[in-house]
């Protein structure tokens, strides 16, 4: 006879916060957010059809029906980590998370930030890979993908984080040597292409109302995190991600000379796959992204 059993991340949350009568205490004891606690034991009384607990301000108590199903589901857990302990299984599990996501938003945005999500959630290990692939081609199963969007795939349930625009950036000392006050002046300098994207300076000087301009040189990458660096380096000036060169505008390592035009680009997304959409790490992982990308956008 097939097994009816609840969503098994949200009973732990669950007994936790049954056992410990707080979603805070539980959140700290399972190394997660209140809000991850809270959104489990939602889950689970969608899931049961009935109300776990009566909320009062910060504190929560068991309804009767709840208090009796705690009383014998509580016992379980503990007889599960007693059962793994005998046999000699480690205590904790490898709590790994697979990201993958492209090599210029990991170089410039991720990884800047990947200590804050450390200090927040030290036992969640993560693994970064790096790739351009659809999210149809990769072969292996990540737990989260980021590639830009909105776009839907099926089989995987998707979430924009940050949003971006792109414009002209440069190093501080080229302006100097070369003013930039109007887009005419862009004549004096050298433009940076990166080959993958041979569009981003003709949209921009047709916006800019210069379609037919010619700059003084011109230097193409085969990647763009290159195009990026040799405009720090005050090699000429580069179609900058908003969201990308937000760190080197604010440290002063780059600046934007104009005020616009600023061309659209695609928001970047979390891609996961359905089976994992309700993964612990993936939930805290995804949702930190989220924090992060309003943060830039304030």
């Amino acid at each position: 006879m097939k097994r009816v059993l609840p969503p098994l991340n949200a009973l732990r949350a669950f007994e936790a916060a049954g056992r410990l009568g707080s979603f805070k205490e539980a959140a700290a004891e399972l190394h997660v957010t209140h809000g991850a606690v809270s959104q489990h034991v939602r889950l689970l009384e969608g899931w049961l059809g009935a109300s776990l607990f009566e909320r009062h301000n910060r504190r929560v108590v068991l309804t009767p029906a709840a208090k009796a199903y705690l009383a014998e589901i509580g016992p379980l857990f503990e007889q599960l980590a007693q059962a793994t302990a005998r046999y000699g299984f480690p205590e904790t599990v490898s709590r790994t998370l697979s990201v993958n996501a492209p090599a210029t938003f990991t170089l410039r945005w991720l990884v800047p930030r990947l200590a804050k999500f450390r200090a927040e959630y030290p036992d969640v290990d993560v693994k970064v890979e790096t790739s351009n692939e659809s999210v149809e081609s990769l072969k292996e199963s990540d737990d989260i993908i980021i590639r830009g969007g909105p776009d839907t795939f099926y089989g995987y349930s998707m979430r924009p984080f940050l949003s971006e625009e792109r414009v002209p950036v440069c190093s501080p000392g080229l302006l100097q040597r070369l003013p930039l006050q109007k887009p005419e002046d862009i004549r004096q300098h050298t433009l940076l292409h990166t080959s993958s994207l041979p569009r981003l300076w003709p949209d921009w000087l047709a916006s800019a109302k210069v379609p037919a301009l010619k700059p003084a040189a011109a230097l193409t990458f085969d990647h763009f995190y290159l195009t990026l660096q040799a405009a720090i380096d005050g090699i000429g000036i580069a179609m900058g991600p908003t969201a990308l060169v937000s760190d080197d505008l604010a440290a002063g390592r780059l600046v934007a000379p104009f005020a616009g035009p600023r061309l659209p680009s695609r928001s970047y997304c979390t891609y996961v796959p359905d089976g994992k959409s309700e993964d612990e790490r993936v939930v805290l992982f995804r949702s930190w992204l989220e924090r992060e990308g309003a943060r830039l956008q304030t």
